[in-house]
């Protein structure tokens, strides 16, 4: 961990990371930026292998960062220091904290889900924001949800503010990328009922029985769930809005509906 530092922006190494912050480098590579205390250290946690990490001692918040190159390091990581500067280069954040991994992105499928007799699970619908889907993902960690189904994905889940926003807990929620149809045809054919939210419904959301096995459907930021969903669920509901405001932020609204779940269920 004492070796000499990358120092210039214009190495070579630096240049390389800094086209990850773009979706089709990551893709065409098949890697992700894993950046920040947090998201690392629950991904060691979890036992994913990072090939690198990269770490700047000056951007440091206190002295738990030592911990986490050492277990790096007995993980059998590379790890490569930087210099201040280069390492705000290939930094996501606008105030770095000097940790900054790369590791292999995952494709779960529908068929590798592992669902409890009395499964609760979180489906979201073309999230267009980031930081939303990031949250959602950290939701339904604290809410004990089974799974996270992304339809028509518009965000990329490897986003480096999905991975900031989620707090590393998408290296423990199971996660699909897959299309509406083929996941309402699997809740179907697990006898989940699909709850989808929608400002147009009667029925208030708390007056549902979430103690079936239940999936949270939940729109885009912008248009709301399509017409797909909505002729196709089986719970249409809504939220009780008091002020001028019809709908809430995805993310909020999801969390809401997810701990009236936990509440029925008594978790």
């Amino acid at each position: 961990m004492d070796s000499e530092a990358i120092v210039s922006i214009h190495n070579p190494r630096i240049k390389a990371l800094t086209k990850l912050k773009k979706r089709s480098e990551r893709d065409a590579q098949g890697i992700f930026l894993i950046e920040g205390y947090r998201p690392i250290t629950r991904a060691l946690a979890a036992g994913f292998k990072f090939s690198e990490l990269y770490y700047c001692p000056e951007w440091f918040l206190g002295e738990n960062e030592q911990k986490v190159l050492k277990t790096a390091q007995k993980a059998g990581v590379e790890l490569i220091r930087l210099g201040k500067e280069a390492f705000v280069k290939i930094a996501y954040r606008e105030r770095p904290e000097g940790l900054l991994a790369i590791g292999q992105q995952w494709h779960t499928k529908l068929i590798d889900l592992k669902l409890s007799t009395d499964p609760f699970i979180i489906v979201v619908e073309a999230i267009e924001k980031p930081g939303n889907l990031g949250t959602i993902l950290r939701s339904a960690d604290a809410t004990g949800a089974e799974a996270v189904i992304v339809c028509n994905a518009v965000t990329d889940l490897f986003n480096p503010n999905v991975v900031r926003a989620s707090t590393g807990v998408m290296f423990t929620t199971p996660t699909v990328i897959t299309d509406s149809k083929s996941a309402l045809d699997f809740l179907h054919q697990h006898g989940i009922k699909s709850l989808a939210a929608t400002p147009a419904a009667k029925e208030l959301y708390t007056d549902v029985d979430l103690t079936q096995p239940v999936a949270i459907v939940m729109g885009s930021e912008q248009f709301g769930l399509t017409d797909f969903w909505l002729k196709n669920c089986d719970l249409p509901v809504r939220l009780p809005m008091a002020g001028i405001a019809d709908s809430l932020n995805v993310s909020a609204a999801t969390v809401a509906i997810a701990y009236e779940v936990v509440r029925q269920r008594g978790l």
